[in-house]
């Protein structure tokens, strides 16, 4: 693997390391935050390892597509990538709720934790 993909998945596994802990105490945006920097930094630690460069986009779904027509499944559905994209710039800053029209609680910043856990973990065995 590219020492600077390798990089960018630590960083990536720190954000989910994160994530964990803030689920655990109860902030959740701060979680989802963190949650979608993990998966945001992992598809672009494969898009690293597979020659294609950096993308300056925060969006999953951009992303997700990029890896997919180059023949790489990150494991996230186009669902998937479209909640983690409505996290992005609403959980940064406090213009409402994060997701639209809808509190963050536990069992949604826990659905969000486990795309990211297998989404990091579709990457790590498709890169090594």
């Amino acid at each position: 693997m590219k020492k600077e993909a390798a990089l960018w998945l630590s960083y990536a596994y720190e954000n989910l390391e994160v994530a964990r802990l803030l689920l655990e105490r109860e902030f959740f945006n701060p979680c989802l935050q963190n949650v979608q920097q993990a998966i945001e930094k992992t598809l672009k630690a494969a898009l690293i390892a597979r020659g294609m460069g950096i993308r300056k986009s925060h969006s999953i779904q951009e992303i997700s597509n990029l890896l997919k027509i180059d023949g790489l499944d990150s494991g996230i559905s186009e669902d998937e990538c479209e909640l983690i994209d409505s996290i992005y710039i609403s959980s940064k800053y406090p213009m409402g709720s994060v997701l639209p029209d809808f509190e963050p609680e536990e069992s949604i910043c826990g659905d969000c934790l486990r795309i990211g856990e297998r989404v990091y973990d579709a990457i790590i065995e498709a890169i090594g």
